[in-house]
């Protein structure tokens, strides 16, 4: 799992962090550190965690050495890479590397926890568009270097039919219908077994099943028999994941991945060469 450096939005993520850093110079490092001072950087693991985004540190450094890609994992004690530059540049990158590192590596790593809570099941993990803005893509690179399946990387590659668009519409066969002229499978979200009849009977290609109990999602999933995908979503937990996977869905979709993923443990130590 790589992530794509080349990316417009990658790039553009990075270089907006870094402006927003140094704006017109680190005056910390530029007055205490001499010019000349080569240096190398360490990155270190201070717990166990699926790393994600240790590319962009070539983005952010010249020939970086990067022990761990994204999908590997790292033993606390473990070391993610190595650069070797000026001082004064590792310096003033240090915090936007770390940033980036501890953030993504965090979303990877609860990822993971979600894809090994419902092993054997045969049920996928979903990301979902509740992500930082302006670093959409790298998160969702992170939930997939952590094993997760990326949903949509926005509105426009799919559609998906939520129930504010069901009210505004006037119902589940109109929104349905309405939506046919996109020529995309058509996703809706369905919560009472009236919504999933129509959407079943207008040929919806996907059912997302809202914040039903585990239960209930078994007794509509039964009721549905593949004559649609299916996905659950709404208050998906590391806690209760295992019981919706064993209600047997396609698909199970948590926001948490990327809106409540917290940041790993990584040291960055600078020595002197």
């Amino acid at each position: 799992m790589i992530f794509p450096i080349d990316h417009p939005d990658v790039r553009r993520a990075v270089d907006a962090a870094l402006a927003e850093d140094l704006g017109p110079g680190d005056f910390t490092t530029s007055t205490t550190i001499p010019a000349d001072l080569q240096a190398e950087a360490r990155f270190v693991a201070k717990q166990d965690i699926v790393v994600a985004g240790s590319e962009l540190l070539t983005l952010l450094f010249d020939s970086p050495h990067i022990q761990k890609n994204s999908g590997d994992r790292a033993r606390a004690g473990e070391t993610i890479a190595t650069v070797r530059a000026s001082a004064r540049t590792l310096l003033s990158r240090e915090r936007v590397s770390l940033n980036f590192l501890q953030r993504l590596s965090g979303v990877a790593t609860l990822a993971a926890k979600f894809v090994e809570a419902i092993e054997g099941t045969g049920v996928r993990i979903l990301d979902t568009r509740k992500t930082t803005p302006g670093l959409r893509i790298l998160e969702k690179m992170a939930a997939a270097a952590g094993g997760a399946v990326n949903h949509r990387m926005g509105l426009y590659d799919a559609v998906l039919i939520k129930n504010n668009h069901i009210r505004l519409a006037g119902g589940v066969r109109t929104a349905i219908e309405r939506a046919r002229s996109t020529q995309k499978p058509i996703e809706i979200e369905v919560r009472t077994r009236a919504e999933i009849e129509d959407a079943l009977a207008c040929g919806a290609h996907r059912l997302l099943l809202d914040n039903m109990s585990p239960q209930q999602a078994a007794v509509e999933i039964r009721f549905i028999d593949h004559r649609a995908e299916t996905e659950i979503s709404g208050g998906i937990t590391l806690e209760n994941v295992r019981a919706f996977a064993e209600a047997r869905p396609d698909f199970i979709s948590s926001g948490a991945i990327t809106h409540s993923a917290p940041a790993v443990d990584i040291n960055c130590g600078i020595y002197a060469l």
